[in-house]
């Protein structure tokens, strides 16, 4: 069974998304969707569904499965499937129920060995029949390449329409979006904790920048850092008790760490700098961060209780908004590029960088957190957008908005089960 997804919308779901997949990736392992016996009839199309998350990831070709009606109990010609150069293939089907919830079952098999890899059954409200489908998507993901898939997981990003701002929930790609947050006044930063319970953000609703921390399920939060000056850029700490925040309290922008339920601040960095835009690694140990101390923004790291800074980016001048993927190979910022901005990922282990985008207003990288994909804001023809990409930029999805400016994305952590 899976729970319905928890939200508290103050607004109408506007911003839905469809996915563009556009590149080639070197390698692609071929895999057929059989159109789920019984989806024409289900108000989503499972198969679709799951075919565009495995596309979107990068590792995976769809093949053309027209003109076959396979459920998870059938048998399939194998070699059939070889001769349309399938590895790989999905059939399952989508029932209703008389309570009105669905049944959804699906089997994977491996064309090549002639193997049964096994399947699930979902019983699920009509509501989450795209949860479902993301599920299938997890579990052949996870099968075909050993990697935890992420079609599951959750993003978060903020919207400007007109003069509204709102932050929303969205699943992976993009659709399902829910309101958590609306205002007048600007919504930065968000952040997810560490167990996708809570968002962190900053809001300028008293008219000056100031952290909340906001509960996804109840729709309830809590004020955490309204100090004299600035309040802004938090990060969640993985042991979901910290937060990491940039205040000006004191003078300047400088580092601190506060509980994630308020208090007193904890003052990390001591320079006559900005030092803002921190981001816990993800074993908690270091924390990454952009000062100016050298004369122009760059990426520092330091140990998480403090200490003395090391500078990480040395190609470009202007190096902004790190992240750093959940298995700590990578990290994804925004360098200023003869006066535009795009996205860079560093090998950590040997310093490589390769910028990644052909746009130039690229923004706010988040890793999903099977460390994949990068979910960034940009510009294309005129309008903002989210988009996911695959490390080398070989792969990307466009999540085309219809509610106003899209910005500021951070991808939330695995979901449990």
């Amino acid at each position: 069974m899976i729970a319905a997804l928890a939200a508290s919308p103050v607004l109408p779901a506007l911003a839905q998304f469809r996915v563009e997949v556009s590149g080639v990736g070197l390698t692609q392992l071929p895999i057929a969707l059989v159109p789920f016996k019984g989806e024409d009839s289900s108000p989503q199309k499972i198969s679709a569904i799951v075919q565009a998350d495995l596309e979107r990831s990068g590792q995976f070709r769809g093949v053309d499965a027209s003109g076959q009606a396979l459920d998870e109990n059938s048998r399939p010609d194998l070699s059939l499937w070889r001769q349309r150069t399938a590895d790989s293939l999905v059939a399952g089907s989508v029932t209703r129920l008389a309570d009105g919830r669905y049944t959804v079952s699906f089997r994977l098999w491996d064309v090549v060995r002639g193997q049964d890899l096994g399947g699930q059954s979902y019983t699920v409200p009509q509501g989450d029949l795209r949860l479902a489908s993301h599920r299938i998507a997890d579990y052949v993901y996870e099968k075909l390449t050993g990697e935890k898939g992420i079609f599951s997981t959750r993003i978060a990003y903020v919207t400007k329409g007109g003069s509204r701002y709102s932050l929303w929930v969205a699943d992976a790609d993009g659709e399902n979006a829910q309101a958590a947050l609306a205002s007048p006044e600007p919504i930065i930063s968000p952040r997810w904790s560490s167990n996708g319970t809570q968002l962190a953000y900053v809001s300028f609703e008293s008219r000056k920048p100031v952290v909340y921390v906001h509960n996804v399920a109840s729709g309830q939060r809590r004020l955490v850092a309204n100090f004299r000056g600035s309040n802004s850029a938090p990060a969640w700490a993985p042991d979901g008790n910290t937060l990491a925040v940039t205040l000006s309290r004191d003078g300047g922008s400088q580092l601190y760490t506060i509980s994630s339920a308020g208090g007193e601040p904890r003052r990390l960095t001591q320079s006559n700098s900005i030092d803002t835009e921190p981001v816990y690694s993800a074993d908690g140990s270091t924390i990454y961060f952009v000062s100016d101390r050298g004369g122009a923004p760059q990426i520092y790291k330091m140990s998480a209780s403090g200490g003395n800074p090391t500078r990480v980016t040395f190609s470009g001048t202007y190096n902004i908004s790190p992240s750093i993927s959940g298995d700590g190979r990578w990290l994804a910022y925004i360098s200023r590029v003869n006066g535009g901005f795009k996205l860079h990922v560093m090998d950590l282990q040997s310093g490589n960088v390769q910028a990644i985008t052909d746009t130039t207003a690229d923004e706010r990288p988040s890793f999903a957190p099977n460390s994949k994909l990068i979910v960034y804001a940009t510009k294309l023809q005129g309008r903002e957008a989210l988009m996911t990409t695959t490390l080398d930029g070989k792969i990307k999805a466009r999540l085309a908005g219809q509610a106003g400016d899209i910005r500021e994305p951070d991808w939330g952590p695995f979901q449990k089960q």
